[in-house]
């Protein structure tokens, strides 16, 4: 790789700060720090001065990155293709298994979602007719919700608890 000229007093050093890379891959600084440490992209060399200096292939590991997050898989997903991209692991069946599974996933959210926005503009509805409480606030605190029983969320619990 040539040498690229530091930011300050011009110095010629291999590699790209975190700032960088940040800018080159549309990617912040603290998420790359972040996907780092979850091991999704391995550790840069440094700099005799200790800073981090990272390569091309990190700009485009990190554009990957983003779009399957942007497609929504998860990390451990995330990491599994990376593996899979890099011939680790699987190969273009073993993807495409994971990106129907995904889908899948996908869809049911959707479905959760068109039903929360069924529930919410009934709630809106019952505002609108301008009953003396608020039915929004009542709906709220009722015991049973419109959703209980469905596939809650991550972190959110599904049903009476």
């Amino acid at each position: 790789m040539p040498a690229i000229t530091g930011a300050r007093g011009g110095h010629p050093r291999r590699g790209l700060s975190i700032g960088e890379l940040a800018r080159a891959s549309g990617v912040g600084v603290e998420t790359i720090r972040f996907w780092e440490r979850a091991g999704l992209l391995p550790a840069p060399p440094r700099s005799p001065s200790g800073r981090r200096l990272f390569g091309p292939e990190a700009v485009e590991r990190l554009r990957f990155v983003r779009h399957a997050r942007a497609l929504g898989f998860p990390l451990e997903e995330v990491r599994t293709v990376l593996a899979m991209a890099s011939g680790e692991a699987g190969g273009c069946e073993e993807v495409r298994a994971l990106a129907e599974r995904h889908l899948l996933a996908v869809r049911a959210r959707i479905a959760r979602l068109e039903r929360m926005e069924a529930a919410l503009e009934a709630t809106l509805a019952r505002c609108a007719r301008g009953e003396l409480s608020c039915p929004l606030l009542a709906a709220l605190a009722e015991p049973e919700s419109p959703l209980d029983g469905l596939p809650g969320e991550p972190g959110v619990a599904a049903g009476p608890a």
